[in-house]
């Protein structure tokens, strides 16, 4: 990093201790540089819009407002990559609902040095935040809903994109019969799956998996409280059978594989980095299911899906990418694209109905 600017991180945390903690961490990589500490949610308001961090260290438990709402504020006023820190992964509540908000990431707050996987710990929280610095984002045009924010005011998406319009399905599509639908997203990905999984009733008639890169520690919280923001039943995957109209998370730290019968989750190393890796889904579906299943590789930085999405289609599966006009990243998306793996292209929020058309009607393909 030597003559190379170093990133300046705004860290927002009311405890004392824990911002000396943070300020060290921050302050031992060489790709890092502490712009300033804010207390509660309203010093960080002012604090962005007169320092300009890159990148903002959000605690999501203030005095004053919270985590959440900072978030949507600084989403509307100031854009800024937020990267929430959390310490109680048992209540993900608020972090959840600041990644929908805008948001995009969820890291372990590292806590103490005596813990013995501080070092893990921090250099992940450090990564998180050089990697988010260099997201452009933009600034949130959403209403909130019923308490919530609009998701969607977050953006790597450089050039503006023209939005395609789904055209009629083929008919040999038309009749296909399917019988699974994999998703993978990352950064991101929360507030893309809420908006596609609520735009599924709870009726849907296929079992859907999901990998969704998130520290392992935030996994259980954020399958439960997938359940509580959509229609559709979710859980951790396990080994077990499958239903109809349940969604299955991949947990943390295991690939997960999906075949007729049932779930299987497997030990192995990362694929692009990853474990749970898209890759591993997509190509269990291409294997189990051929052209009977449908593949949607979400938002997200990398290119972890890419290919197993792309060994989908080999296999006659039906393929979306989401489009860059609604993708926070588009590299994973856009790597399947340019691979050939993509059947098409579709902003997040004409997916659900895309999908409602693949399973309304059809046949066992032959």
């Amino acid at each position: 990093m030597s003559g190379a600017r170093k990133i300046r991180v705004l860290v927002v945390e009311d405890s004392p201790v824990v911002q000396q903690l943070l300020a060290h961490v921050i302050g031992e990589d060489p790709r890092l540089e502490l712009a300033g500490i804010a207390a509660s949610g309203e010093q960080a308001l002012r604090m962005v819009d007169s320092l300009r961090p890159d990148v903002v260290s959000l605690d999501i438990r203030l005095p004053g407002i919270d985590g959440f709402a900072v978030t949507q504020r600084l989403m509307r006023d100031h854009p800024v990559p937020i990267v929430v820190v959390a310490s109680d992964v048992r209540d993900l509540d608020i972090p959840m609902r600041a990644l929908q908000a805008g948001a995009l990431a969820v890291v372990e707050k590292p806590g103490s040095m005596a813990r013995a996987d501080y070092q893990t710990v921090a250099r992940h929280l450090c990564t998180q935040l050089t990697i988010m610095s260099q997201v452009k984002v933009i600034r949130q045009r959403g209403r909130p809903r019923n308490g919530d924010e609009e998701p969607g005011g977050t953006a790597g998406r450089g050039k503006a994109a023209a939005v395609p319009t789904p055209p009629p399905l083929p008919p040999s599509v038309a009749k296909r019969q399917f019988r699974a639908l994999g998703i993978t997203a990352s950064t991101g990905g929360p507030a893309a799956l809420v908006k596609l999984l609520r735009g599924l009733p709870t009726n849907f008639p296929l079992p859907v998996f999901i990998v969704q890169h998130i520290g392992a520690p935030f996994v259980a919280g954020f399958a439960s409280w997938l359940g509580s923001v959509t229609p559709l039943p979710v859980a951790l995957a396990s080994d077990a059978p499958h239903r109809p109209g349940h969604v299955y998370v991949a947990p943390g730290e295991l690939h997960l594989t999906a075949e007729p019968g049932g779930m299987r989750l497997v030990h192995g190393d990362p694929v692009c980095g990853q474990r749970p890796s898209g890759d591993v889904l997509f190509s269990s579906l291409a294997s189990a299911f051929g052209a009977a299943a449908i593949g949607v590789l979400l938002t997200g930085m990398g290119e972890d899906g890419a290919r197993g999405l792309t060994d989908m289609r080999r296999a006659g599966a039906y393929t979306i990418a989401e489009h860059a006009s609604t993708a926070v990243i588009h590299s994973m998306p856009g790597t399947a694209v340019r691979l050939g793996g993509v059947t098409e292209e579709l902003p997040i929020d004409k997916v659900a109905a895309r999908l409602l058309e693949l399973v309304s009607t059809g046949v066992e393909p032959s």
